[in-house]
């Protein structure tokens, strides 16, 4: 019986230490799933609070970093504060709100802008028409009133409707007026004459071709261009100095229009912007152009995309910049020999000698053999001409009006002009009729303030 006692015993107490171990090993991992489940709540409460931060930083930076991009390139759009506290999904979906964010914020300003486009261009295209009929009864009050002001009127009122031009060309308007084939030399004076400093332009004409003429799909956009590329350059310049346009025309890729001041010049940024500008983007918001809008270069850049021009900035060596314009060969054409030019166009430069030929005086008479002699050797000798009798050119000037005409400057066409006013004033005085106001004869056309756009 005893050793039955015994084995109760022994199982009896076997059972009590395996129940004792079994509550003691319940009760550790009672303890370590108590600490793991407090761990993985700091761990989430730590995710929730970064993914607090990330959203506030979302709401508070990220998305308006995000619509300052869209108008600066060089703005910084901040990222994941806290990368590793938030988990892939959780960064992803932040990732997708900026993206979202973003193409919401590019949609309304296309649908803002194209809205503002509409409008400019309808209300443009009314103020065209108003002006465009000012102008028509500006030129018929001049052929009936001596009046210089009116001249003055009709400049500021070509000058308000290049502007208006400039900005339906911005809105994707058509120029609003159709030309023929016309000189590429008249071309350039007529966009000189849209500018308030036109008096210190001055034309070089170096083409090879004079009849070189510009196709008329594409004659009003090269005006237009011309003229914004020209205005730049006498706002940014000082007054006293010059703004050189060089015609100049290449074998096979067409003709070449280079403006050069003497200005204030561009830093890096600016020039970069404004290469980007006449590259022609395909899309120029009016809301980047600045405040107030800057849309000389964006107005050249749409016309470069429309017509195959090209148009290149870069530092002048007078100390400004230097623009050039050029239009392609297809472009191009020659005139027929019935269609004349205008008196103010310049004469291409190798064709100077050539016009200058009949009124070239006579042979020089043989100087004595010693004066000749006492000339040093090698050096330029001063001789007399001998003076081409009276009659002789009075018939010649009689039988060939035309071959000693000389090309006018705008300035001597004003001086003739005012002239030609005043002997009219002298006339009426003469004849009994109350004359016009004095008038010193100059119009004052430059002193319109047509700022530049673009040049920094």
């Amino acid at each position: 019986m005893g050793w039955i006692v015994a084995v109760i015993a022994v199982v009896a107490a076997v059972a009590a230490a395996t129940r004792s171990y079994g509550s003691a090993r319940s009760e550790q991992l009672a303890v370590t799933h108590a600490e793991l489940t407090e761990r993985q709540l700091k761990a989430a409460e730590a995710r929730t609070a970064a993914l607090v931060d990330e959203i506030r930083q979302l709401a508070h930076k990220r998305i308006p970093a995000v619509a300052v991009a869209l108008s600066h390139p060089s703005a910084q759009v901040p990222g994941l504060r806290e990368a590793a506290e938030v988990d892939g999904d959780s960064a992803r979906l932040l990732t997708e709100a900026v993206q979202a964010a973003r193409t919401a914020v590019i949609e309304e300003r296309q649908r803002v802008d194209a809205a503002a486009r509409a409008a400019m261009r309808g209300t443009s295209a009314k103020i065209q028409s108003l002006l465009n009929q000012s102008q028509q009864l500006l030129h018929e009050l001049q052929h009936e009133y001596d009046d210089p002001r009116i001249l003055q009127l009709d400049f500021r009122n070509e000058l308000a409707l290049r502007r208006t031009q400039s900005t339906a060309v911005l809105c994707d308007a058509w120029p609003g007026l159709a030309r023929q084939n016309s000189p590429l030399v008249e071309i350039v004076l007529g966009a000189q004459s849209r500018v308030a400093g036109y008096e210190r332009i001055k034309v070089a004409n170096h083409l090879r071709e004079e009849r070189l003429a510009l196709a008329a799909r594409a004659a009003e956009p090269l005006a237009i261009a011309l003229a914004e590329l020209l205005a730049n350059a006498t706002a940014y310049s000082h007054p006293d100095t010059d703004v050189t346009v060089t015609l100049q025309q290449s074998g096979g890729r067409g003709a070449f229009l280079v403006v050069d001041d003497a200005g204030i010049g561009m830093d890096e940024d600016a020039l970069d912007r404004a290469r980007a500008l006449l590259a022609g983007p395909s899309e120029v918001l009016l809301t980047e152009l600045g405040d107030p809008p800057q849309t000389g270069f964006a107005v050249v850049g749409r016309l470069v995309v429309q017509y195959g021009f090209h148009c290149h900035i870069e530092a002048s060596p007078f100390g400004g910049m230097r623009t050039i314009l050029r239009v392609p060969a297809h472009l191009l054409t020659v005139l027929k020999e019935d269609r004349t030019l205008s008196a103010l166009a310049p004469v291409p430069v190798s064709a100077h000698p050539a016009a200058a030929e009949p009124d070239a005086p006579a042979p020089p008479a043989q100087d004595p053999p010693e004066t000749a002699a006492t000339e040093p050797a090698g050096l330029p000798s001063r001789r007399r001409r001998a003076p081409r009798p009276a009659a002789v050119a009075s018939t010649t000037s009689a039988a060939d009006p035309a071959a000693g005409q000389v090309s006018r400057t705008p300035e001597q066409a004003e001086s003739s002009w005012a002239a030609l006013q005043q002997g009219t004033l002298n006339g009426r005085s003469v004849a009994g009729r109350a004359p016009a106001p004095d008038s010193d004869g100059h119009d004052h056309l430059g002193d319109q303030d047509d700022q530049g756009d673009d040049e920094t």
